[in-house]
């Protein structure tokens, strides 16, 4: 298995499209708060647009993606990016609308295209050879670091080289590009086929896949949102806020492309508890040394292990759901990492009113630990129970006849995702 097995021109044609969708997911909450801060409540009002871009996010990903379709993605994952552009092209477009009017429009820009993700990454694994899936996923996260280590520049850049709407419009204009670039790629991945059980109840006997993927997040939203005053604390210029968290984006495309290159050993609930365990290390030691070359190496290093955390959580759902389930658990993950990022955004808040910003990097490192062994003991749970109940096949397939409290088949061959309900 090797980085050579993805490499086709459908898969760029792929990145092509998959860029124009994230970047302006990356840049919208910086752009949002460019936009209205020379406006009365500045930057307050920055932060309750790029919250409504966010709620949308949240409530869009598992909402539109429950409703994905394999017959149908196409079309609905353009129709979801174009109005997504329309949002972002209505936050750019007016000279000074109503705050609510652009609270809805963030809103607009946040929900329409946010299953895009995971439909995204369900085509992306369907174009590449199965063998290959972990490297496909290496390089969807090597994508999406290269985005994010480059938006927060391209903001600011335009936003004060250009105007306060600019950032906006090229979100707009990204997003519908997007939209057209599916156009060259399949019209649908897989089959239409349907899962036995509900779909609501497949998703939810994923949920300790969701909690360490929210964990993973958790972490990186806490380094993100405590860093400038982690760094005021220290005496260190904030400015260095921006190049020390690129540094972490590009450590997470490092340990991605790592993650990538061969077969780790060792079950996946395993690698992620270690690689979030060291993630967590990584933030614990940031929020401690008193200098900036340390803060930064540690956070580059945070990053690798981030990254890496976040694909063996992609790569268990490739596990515990069917293949036709799969795009919809890609977009509950999106929504569960939202609510993870929001939560640290909101739990940040308010330590940093009471205690020194080290403290609160540090009990939020205590946050992602207990969701990291909730996540891992309902992993181990479940496991226990799909192996009671594959020897209670092979009795019945031994004996002819089912014994009382049988299970039965497993769904699409990768286990009942409803026994650890």
């Amino acid at each position: 298995m090797t980085y050579r097995d993805v490499a086709s021109k459908q898969v760029l044609v792929w990145a092509g499209t998959a860029v124009g969708a994230r970047m302006p997911v990356a840049m919208a909450p910086l752009a949002l708060v460019f936009l209205v801060r020379e406006r009365a409540g500045g930057y307050s009002l920055g932060a309750l647009l790029a919250a409504a871009y966010v709620v949308g996010e949240i409530v869009g990903a598992p909402v539109l993606g429950m409703r994905l379709r394999p017959e149908r993605v196409r079309v609905q994952l353009a129709v979801g990016l174009a109005v997504g552009a329309a949002g972002f092209a209505g936050l750019g477009g007016f000279p000074d609308p109503p705050p609510a009017v652009l609270a809805a429009f963030a809103w607009v820009a946040g929900a329409a295209p946010a299953a895009a993700t995971g439909g995204l990454r369900t085509l992306l694994t369907a174009l590449v050879p199965e063998h290959a899936a972990a490297q496909a996923l290496s390089v969807e996260s090597m994508l999406t670091s290269a985005v994010w280590a480059v938006s927060p520049a391209a903001v600011a850049g335009l936003a004060l080289g250009a105007a306060p709407a600019a950032p906006l419009r090229l979100a707009a204009a990204l997003m519908a590009a997007s939209a057209a670039g599916l156009w060259l790629l399949p019209p649908a991945w897989g089959t239409a086929g349907r899962t036995a059980a509900p779909l609501v109840r497949v998703l939810a006997g994923a949920w300790p896949v969701y909690v360490t993927g929210a964990a993973s997040l958790t972490l990186l939203g806490l380094s993100e949102l405590v860093l400038p005053a982690l760094l005021e604390q220290r005496g260190i210029d904030v400015g260095w806020s921006g190049p020390l968290l690129t540094g972490m984006a590009v450590g997470g495309g490092l340990g991605a492309f790592l993650h990538g290159l061969r077969a780790w050993p060792g079950r996946l609930r395993t690698r992620s508890v270690l690689l979030m365990a060291g993630t967590a290390f990584c933030v614990t030691i940031a929020a401690l040394v008193p200098r900036a070359a340390g803060i930064a190496a540690v956070l580059v290093l945070g990053g690798m292990f981030q990254s890496a955390a976040m694909l063996t959580r992609n790569l268990s759902l490739r596990e515990v759901l069917p293949p036709s389930a799969l795009a919809a658990g890609y977009a509950v993950m999106y929504a569960a990492a939202g609510a993870g990022y929001a939560v640290t955004g909101s739990l940040a808040g308010a330590l940093l009113r009471v205690v020194a910003p080290s403290t609160a990097v540090l009990a939020g490192v205590g946050v992602t630990l207990v969701l990291s062994a909730v996540g891992w003991w309902g992993e181990a749970r479940r496991a226990r129970r799909s192996a009671r109940g594959a020897d209670d096949a092979g009795a019945v397939g031994a004996a002819g006849v089912a014994r009382p409290g049988a299970e039965g088949t497993a769904i699409g061959g990768r286990g009942d995702a409803e026994r650890c309900l």
